[in-house]
């Protein structure tokens, strides 16, 4: 499948495939892809050279906590539905996966909520330590090096798993589109409190009206939805 980008097509017809199911005719302008991927990378540049105190100190505190790994890579789907492994500090136990199977054989509401939002609200795998930095979205800042990677950009839809891709329904053109993103209207919106329905309709909006100015207004409502701590679970 050719994933050539044209020059002149806006975002405006993200939200469906071009003829035959090639996407190509449905991705951004050359320039506006250009710009958005050159303030990515000035932006996380600038986040880790900032940051670098703040992520070898929690680096520190998630090896001492348990002497489990430091992060922790998940595979999600990105541009073009091509996988890549999202970056995280580790929040979980090691035997996570474990837990989980044993949790959702055992308990049909966990089993309930994991099928609706692939999330627990109240998640036994979680330790101490990854609970403040999920809280506080600290976990999530690993993904800068995604973003330098061009796997992620700063703001887009949140990545999602192959399995939840589905989900999107006729708009799962519009999440492959583009990268995903670091934040995005769900984190400003409500995060875990917002319905699916509402998640993919908050990222298809993004898509049809993009513009630079948009990502930072974004970017700027990020860091008080952070401190606010809404559906950060």
């Amino acid at each position: 499948m050719a994933w050539e980008a044209h020059s002149f097509e806006a975002w405006s017809r993200v939200g469906r495939p071009a003829e035959g199911g090639d996407i190509h005719a449905s991705q951004p302008r050359a320039a506006a892809r250009s710009s958005k991927r050159a303030l990515d990378l000035l932006m996380a540049v600038t986040a880790l050279i900032l940051l670098s105190p703040l992520l070898l100190f929690v680096a520190m505190i998630v090896k001492c906590s348990d002497r489990g790994p430091v992060f922790y890579s998940h595979t999600r789907i990105g541009f073009g539905g091509a996988p890549f492994g999202c970056l995280k500090f580790r929040t979980m136990k090691t035997d996570a996966s474990a837990q989980l199977t044993e949790l959702l054989q055992n308990s049909p509401a966990a089993r309930s909520e994991w099928e609706a939002t692939h999330k627990l609200k109240d998640d036994p795998r979680i330790t101490a330590v990854g609970d403040i930095l999920r809280r506080s979205s600290l976990d999530e800042l690993p993904q800068l090096f995604n973003v330098l990677r061009g796997e992620m950009s700063l703001v887009g839809p949140r990545p999602v798993t192959a399995e939840e891709l589905p989900r999107y329904g006729e708009h799962i053109w519009a999440y492959m589109a583009v990268r995903p993103g670091l934040t995005g209207h769900w984190q400003t919106s409500g995060r875990n409190d917002v319905s699916y329905e509402h998640r993919v309709s908050l990222d298809v909006h993004y898509l049809n009206n993009w513009s630079l100015g948009r990502d930072l207004i974004i970017i700027a409502k990020t860091i008080p939805a952070l401190f606010s701590q809404r559906g950060s679970y």
